[in-house]
C-alpha cells in the first residue's frame, strides 16, 4: 500500500465504508465479497493510524542522521 496524505486517506476510508455497505447489502453479510470489502476498510484505517504515529524528525535528528559521528550525536552506553 502506498502512503496517502492524511486528509485524502480519510476520504478513501469513507468511500470504502460506503462500498463495503453496498457490497454486503447486495451479496450478503456472510459472503466472501463482503469480508474482502471490510478488509479493505480495515487496511485503510490501519494505515491512517500508522501515519498518525510516525512523527517527523526535527532538525537535530536529521543532523545526526547525516553526521552520526558528531560529538552531539554520540550515544554512550553505561
Amino acid at each position: 500500500m502506498t502512503t496517502t496524505p492524511a486528509g485524502n486517506i480519510q476520504e478513501k476510508i469513507e468511500e470504502e465504508l460506503e462500498s463495503a455497505r453496498t457490497v454486503c447489502d447486495l451479496k450478503g453479510a456472510t459472503s466472501g465479497e463482503c469480508a474482502a470489502a471490510w478488509d479493505a476498510v480495515e487496511e485503510l484505517q490501519a494505515e491512517a493510524s500508522h501515519q498518525k504515529q510516525v512523527k517527523p524528525k526535527n532538525s537535530f535528528e536529521k543532523f545526526c542522521d547525516d553526521n552520526p559521528d558528531a560529538a552531539e550525536c554520540r550515544i554512550y552506553e553505561e
